[in-house]
């Protein structure tokens, strides 16, 4: 989904930087996009600080988003402490340092026309809000990027910085395909799994998702802030 959304930013004009910590997957799909990656972890909170001065270099850095994440497949019981700690290291404390360290960039450079200064997305989850039996540690750290996501919305809404979610149900992703395995199914049996409880009857591709986010970041979204926006194929009004 991180890189779909990339996609369509480099698409529409946009100066991209990629932030990952798989050099190989990271610098391919610069490549194809012609923009830049780093590489590094965003649990780290110096790393997130020095990607997001590399990407206002230039002098300003009009979106972030917040796409890194891992899932473990496991009970609250049969959660061991190096998961838990691993999954909200990655999952909450990367999305808290990248917002940080946005919002103090985005703080600094001038407003444009309309009073904007810069827009975040953060990826949550259904499960953030719903629960995800069998994936606690995964459920609770995205009910956490819900939480920083209102709340730094709230806080810097004067400063023309708007904050959202994106919250998407079931995609067909690696990801997901390796939580199947973890269970274990195959890539087949997963995606079916997903299609009998999704309402419309069909995984979520990337790049129905990105086009979410790249809404959310456009002006067009300009009275939107501290939202969660579920593209989940009705899976949350059941």
């Amino acid at each position: 989904m991180g890189a779909a959304t990339a996609s369509l930013f480099a698409q529409a004009g946009a100066r991209v930087l990629i932030v990952d910590r798989d050099a190989d997957l990271a610098g391919r799909t610069a490549a194809d996009l012609g923009c830049e990656a780093i590489i590094g972890d965003v649990s780290q909170s110096g790393f997130c600080d020095d990607a997001v001065a590399r990407a206002a270099a230039a002098g300003r850095l009009d979106g972030l988003v917040n796409a890194a994440g891992i899932i473990l497949r496991a009970t609250g019981l049969d959660t061991s402490d190096e998961d838990w700690r691993r999954t909200l290291d990655v999952n909450v404390s990367g999305v808290f340092y990248m917002c940080r360290a946005a919002i103090r960039q985005m703080k600094a450079q001038a407003a444009d026309a309309s009073g904007g200064r810069g827009a975040i997305v953060n990826f949550g989850s259904i499960w953030g809000e719903l629960g995800g039996k069998g994936a606690l540690a995964y459920a609770a750290s995205k009910g956490a990027v819900h939480q920083i996501t209102r709340t730094f919305a709230i806080e810097h809404a004067r400063d023309g910085i708007r904050v959202n979610a994106v919250c998407p149900g079931e995609v067909d992703t690696p990801m997901l395909r390796a939580a199947g395995r973890a269970v274990p199914l195959t890539d087949e049996q997963a995606r079916e799994m997903g299609e009998r409880v999704v309402p419309m009857g069909r995984l979520a591709q990337p790049v129905e998702i990105a086009r979410m986010v790249r809404f959310l970041c456009s002006d067009e979204a300009s009275y939107i802030t501290g939202a969660m926006h579920y593209v989940d194929a009705g899976y949350s009004a059941v």
